[in-house]
């Protein structure tokens, strides 16, 4: 059998196996360097799954040869190889980006366990992404978790371990509401396999304890995901994680999260039993409205700049899942398209703050003061990046909303209403982008103050390859809107 055969296996054991080996070699620049590796050789396999997949259709990769129900098996079609992508692109992309600033905000002594947790961060959320059975979606959701943790409590700054403790209580929550939901959906099916379970729920779809089941599953997944208002973990988070992991996990983790919500909603409760018996709709989408309304108002008032992205994601994850919540097609490709785009929107914006605190050493505005002259490629990098958030055409942002404003305007009356307040939101979000343009170019820099030099390439280039796909993405659409609309035709059962 060919190595193309075992690709589902191998996106998951490679930096599964190399995690505990970059946790022996001592030299930093070794650890990253071999965590550099991984991470691109993760990308090449997650890109030909996908050009597979949209070959051939679904691919089914028994475990140990067992097949499903009894075994455990990976199951990659358009949707989960998409997250792949996604997971393993941004992984790729941070991962050489990481060396200058893990070098200045994380202890010498501990570089290489850094590399390691962040390697099994990584095999967590591709684990969560391919895999077809229930529990082993809480095994990686655990993986990818405990190591975040880790990763945010790595940084210099003390306020990191309260916001690591307070990320793992809220995320324990969540976890133990999905692996209740989980059980009680075992215990009147028999099975853990998402594909077997969707069949056998339909004769049980009524009871008492699906009904609870799905009431545990959506909230525990909306608390990982952080869906207002259960987001008070994101923003300490995002805050005071060394530069590298904000950049990751805000483009990662919660997207990840996203995709257990569709799977589960579209997959294993199916369509027409999720709108008819558990009202996700109704749940979902005043909730989402709120997101994005709260998290833009709430962020034109930070002063930290890694906050105010914080309280931006809060938002940008209200879009996502107003999509979701509409249940059409044009709805579903702008919340699954957005999980690519703000992935790389709001990793490029992250990225750029862990260039500015390389240099000036602090991410608050009063501190920004006529620093578009002394760092303007790191400046302009944000102004395209912010201009792609609020949604100007050209961006990826554009193409976000426009599918998400004609979604709502098919739901007619209070869809009205819905694409009026995501115009709203844009307009507050040109606010808080405005506030830190305004003292980078238009403030004059403080008397006396140290001299400023550009952040060094092993930054920028990355930073700028994620700018460049913004607008890239933002004009030629085939990929990523084209594989969104198949993935959300999928889930809605269309056929396109």
């Amino acid at each position: 059998m060919s190595v193309a055969a075992h690709l589902p296996a191998l996106q998951v054991a490679l930096p599964l196996i190399a995690a505990p080996l970059c946790s022996l070699l001592r030299r930093p620049g070794v650890a990253w360097g071999f965590a550099t590796l991984v991470s691109w050789v993760v990308l090449v396999i997650a890109a030909l799954l996908l050009a597979q997949v949209l070959s051939e259709g679904t691919l089914i990769y028994e475990m140990g040869g067992w097949a499903a129900p009894w075994g455990i098996i990976y199951e990659v079609d358009t949707i989960n190889a998409f997250m792949l992508l996604i997971v393993a692109a941004i992984g790729a992309i941070v991962t050489p980006y990481a060396r200058h600033t893990v070098t200045a905000e994380v202890p010498a002594e501990q570089h290489n366990l850094f590399y390691a947790a962040w390697l099994l961060c990584l095999t967590g959320l591709l684990g969560i992404a391919i895999t077809g059975d229930a529990f082993n979606v809480f095994v990686f959701l655990e993986i990818s978790s405990l190591s975040s943790y880790v990763l945010i409590a790595a940084s210099n700054d003390r306020r990191a371990l309260t916001a690591a403790y307070q990320y793992l209580v809220l995320g324990t929550i969540g976890a133990t509401f999905y692996l209740i939901g989980v059980g009680l959906i075992y215990m009147m099916t028999g099975t853990l396999n998402i594909s077997d379970m969707a069949e056998r729920l339909p004769d049980v779809a009524n009871t008492r304890p699906i009904r609870a089941a799905a009431g545990f599953i959506t909230v525990g997944i909306a608390l990982k995901f952080a869906l207002f208002p259960l987001h008070l973990w994101l923003p300490n988070a995002y805050t005071y994680a060394p530069s590298a992991v904000s950049a990751f996990l805000a483009a990662t983790a919660t997207k990840v999260s996203i995709y257990v919500l569709l799977r589960f909603e579209f997959v294993v409760f199916g369509v027409d039993i999720g709108i008819a018996n558990f009202h996700f709709s109704e749940f979902l989408m005043p909730l989402c409205v709120l997101a994005f309304l709260a998290g833009s108002t709430v962020a034109i008032f930070q002063n930290d700049v890694k906050r105010l992205l914080a309280y931006s994601s809060v938002a940008q994850i209200g879009y996502m899942v107003l999509g979701v919540s509409f249940y059409s097609l044009d709805g579903m490709t702008a919340g699954i398209v957005h999980l690519f785009n703000h992935a790389m929107i709001k990793s490029a914006l992250f990225m750029v703050m862990g260039c500015i605190m390389l240099r000036v050493g602090s991410v608050q505005i009063k501190d920004l003061h006529g620093i578009g002259r002394h760092m303007p490629w790191t400046m302009f990098a944000f102004v395209l990046g912010g201009l792609s958030l609020i949604g100007v055409p050209l961006t990826v942002g554009f193409i976000s909303k426009w599918y998400l404003i004609l979604g709502a305007l098919e739901e007619g009356g209070y869809g009205f209403a819905i694409a009026a307040a995501v115009l709203i939101s844009s307009l507050l979000s040109v606010i808080y982008i405005w506030r830190v343009v305004e003292v980078a170019y238009f403030k004059p820099s403080p008397h006396g103050a140290a001299e400023i030099t550009e952040a060094p390439l092993g930054m920028l280039i990355p930073t700028w390859l994620l700018i460049g796909a913004n607008i890239y993405f933002g004009v030629q659409t085939d990929l990523t809107v084209g594989v969104a609309r198949q993935a959300a035709a999928l889930l809605l059962g269309i056929d396109l």
